[in-house]
């Protein structure tokens, strides 16, 4: 590997970045703005250690990659110089479009564009300004690519984006059930008719990865508190925003003042270049910065919420198996009505239900192969002696109901 930069990483060691399009790309704004990003939102909200960033998930993606390039090329999979360094630079840029807090305010800010859009769209802007190097990089991230396993490493049911957030959330948040053996996996993957397989002798592996993304998704990414906490945070998003657009004088940084004063959706986000400019300015600390000013407010429901923001005080929660009934609904508004002295305008922002469901595998979507020694394959449903194919693809739903204490 050419000469470059080691970074010391607490998941997987020490990271080398070589010097050319790679370290260009670490280095360029857009990349290093992940740096004020947090992976997984207000999640330190329940687990205090947390703290890590988009910009260490991706250079552990990065990193994962190269192992897995190592691998194939080792099984006799012939992966071009060109093609391996286009698929680190798509792997290192496939978050790039993340907004602040990664996923939670991703349709408060605007609606209909969604971050793998403007992740993307910035790839794009970032090739432009390196007059074409990333082509390569953008025709595999868009599978446009006639190596589609190529593809698969980048976004399938086993990518390296996958691997490394399941490992490195479980490490930061101290959720050792969610720990998952990346190195192995990735050893075992193999290619067959153009497409990611993994080795019989990684099927255990790949058990425990099902088991322990399903209990990384309730554990951690969809934990109630955390849930309640995010969706108090979008409630005083859509507070100021219509704030702002009634004429209301509000405190925001320019980036953020941009989002609040504009009804932003797809057409207009791709009609008005400055958006994406602003976009890329943004990141926590426009939020937090504005969450402080916002708990002075003259506006009750402002300051409530901002304040239950900073002084971790979250949503109360209920989560029930059916949807809430509308008469449960009636009486929580009168209740908060009467309790905050708020109209039922302003009430609706002191709650929040929502529905969320998740599977730990769809049979129907992107497979895992088993390949087995004699060169038959299965899928890991029909493959594992422990995991049930009904319950692997049983969609479990969850309705949410948050409001103020």
């Amino acid at each position: 590997m050419a000469a470059g930069k080691i970074i010391n990483d607490p998941v997987f060691g020490f990271i080398k970045i070589p010097d050319g399009l790679l370290m260009e790309l670490v280095d360029h704004p857009l990349m290093q703005r992940l740096r004020n990003i947090k992976q997984l939102g207000l999640a330190s909200v329940v687990y205090p250690g947390a703290q890590h960033t988009r910009f260490q998930h991706s250079l552990g993606a990065l990193y994962l990659m190269s192992e897995a390039i190592v691998t194939l090329i080792r099984k006799g999979i012939f992966i071009f110089d060109s093609e391996a360094e286009a698929i680190q630079a798509a792997i290192l840029m496939h978050d790039i479009g993340h907004g602040p807090f990664s996923h939670v305010l991703e349709h408060t800010l605007m609606e209909g564009v969604s971050h793998e859009d403007v992740s993307l769209l910035m790839m794009e802007q970032i090739n432009n300004e390196k007059n074409g190097d990333l082509n390569l990089a953008l025709n595999i991230f868009k599978d446009h690519y006639p190596k589609h396993f190529l593809h698969q490493l980048i976004s399938s049911q086993l990518d390296m984006d996958r691997l490394d957030y399941l490992r490195r959330d479980s490490f930061f948040t101290g959720v050792t059930e969610g720990n998952i053996g990346s190195a192995r996996i990735i050893k075992m993957l193999n290619v067959v008719d153009d497409k990611l397989v993994v080795d019989s002798k990684g099927i255990y592996s790949i058990e425990n990865y099902l088991t322990s993304r399903r209990l990384m998704y309730w554990q951690v990414y969809l934990h109630k508190t955390t849930v309640a906490t995010e969706k108090m945070l979008v409630n005083l998003l859509l507070r100021a925003k219509s704030l702002m657009q009634s004429g209301v004088a509000l405190f925001a940084t320019p980036s953020l003042h941009y989002f609040l004063s504009h009804t932003i959706d797809a057409n207009f986000f791709h009609s008005h270049p400055e958006a994406l400019e602003h976009y890329g300015r943004l990141d926590d600390t426009d939020i937090y910065c504005s969450i402080k000013e916002w708990t002075r407010s003259s506006d009750k429901v402002l300051s409530l919420l901002a304040n239950n923001v900073l002084r971790r005080k979250p949503f109360k929660v209920e989560v029930h198996e059916e949807p809430v009934s509308q008469e449960r609904m009636e009486e929580l508004e009168q209740t908060l009505m009467r309790a905050y002295d708020v109209g039922r305008e302003e009430v609706k922002y002191l709650y929040n239900i929502s529905t969320i469901q998740k599977d730990m595998y769809d049979i129907n979507d992107d497979h895992i192969t088993i390949l087995y020694k004699d060169g038959t394959m299965k899928d890991i449903a029909e493959a594992s002696e422990i995991l049930n194919v009904e319950l692997l693809s049983k969609k479990v739903k969850k309705h949410f109901l948050c409001y103020q204490r």
